[in-house]
């Protein structure tokens, strides 16, 4: 599909990177040829995997300081930064009724203030550079208001994806949009992927009902999701930016 190392010599920065789909994303830009730094709560600090290109640190994306360490010190060691993928995330499932404040508060801190932070600190690392690439990570759920179908069946709605995440998702793709337009004569492109049901922990207890509206018959696989990053990180991408990339089997489109 890809040239070999099409993207040699530069450096990644991938948060939630050993999750499932961040773990896809990671060992797929470093089969290019990147430098992949995977970052994550759940980490492997100072490990690293041998000939393959990654490297583990810890990260907090709620936290602004924590945020700057990482992005200064992927800087300190590599020399630049050209690509900032934000997957770190969580799901959130249930009704709006029984939503709590504490669990509002979670999910947008991480999904959508999480985003804010580490596209922020890396502003000023691309600009001086004059290139790079923001891809962030949105959802179908943030475009289309659910796939529960509660009026059909209330039961839905307990195993789906709630309000919360709905909200902390299509607050990215806004944020993808300002700042596509506020960054691009900086020579940077800032897209979203925005994917469908995905096989992974995240959706185990995913209704089977749910599964069956799907065109294509089948959840997302996290290689999937993997290839549409390395698409929008390619250099011949420079063109593409504010696009919210859909990758869902067909369930939504606009």
């Amino acid at each position: 599909m890809y040239a070999a190392e099409f993207l040699a010599g530069r450096v990644a920065l991938v948060t939630g990177g050993t999750g499932g789909i961040g773990s896809a994303v990671s060992q797929a830009l470093a089969h290019y040829g990147a430098q992949v730094v995977a970052a994550d709560l759940a980490n492997r600090l100072g490990a690293t995997e041998p000939g393959a290109g990654i490297e583990y640190v810890a990260l907090d994306v709620t936290s602004a300081a924590d945020v700057r360490q990482c992005v200064e010190g992927v800087v300190a060691r590599h020399g630049r930064l050209d690509i900032l993928v934000n997957v770190a995330g969580v799901v959130s499932v249930g009704n709006a009724q029984s939503l709590t404040e504490q669990e509002w508060d979670r999910v947008i801190d991480i999904n959508l203030k999480g985003t804010f932070l580490c596209c922020q600190a890396v502003i000023p690392v691309m600009r001086r550079q004059q290139l790079g690439r923001i891809i962030n990570f949105g959802s179908v759920l943030g475009k289309n208001g659910g796939n529960p179908r509660p009026w059909i069946d209330p039961q839905e709605q307990d195993s789906a994806g709630n309000l919360a995440y709905g909200v902390s998702k299509a607050g990215v793709h806004s944020m993808t949009s300002y700042l596509a337009k506020e960054l691009a004569s900086s020579g940077i492109t800032v897209n979203a992927v925005a994917p469908g049901p995905v096989a992974s922990a995240m959706t185990t207890r995913f209704p089977q009902v749910l599964k069956d509206l799907i065109p294509v018959g089948r959840l997302g696989r996290a290689q999937e999701i993997a290839s549409a990053v390395l698409f929008l990180a390619a250099p011949d991408s420079a063109f593409i930016t504010g696009e919210i990339l859909d990758v869902n089997g067909g369930l939504w489109s606009d």
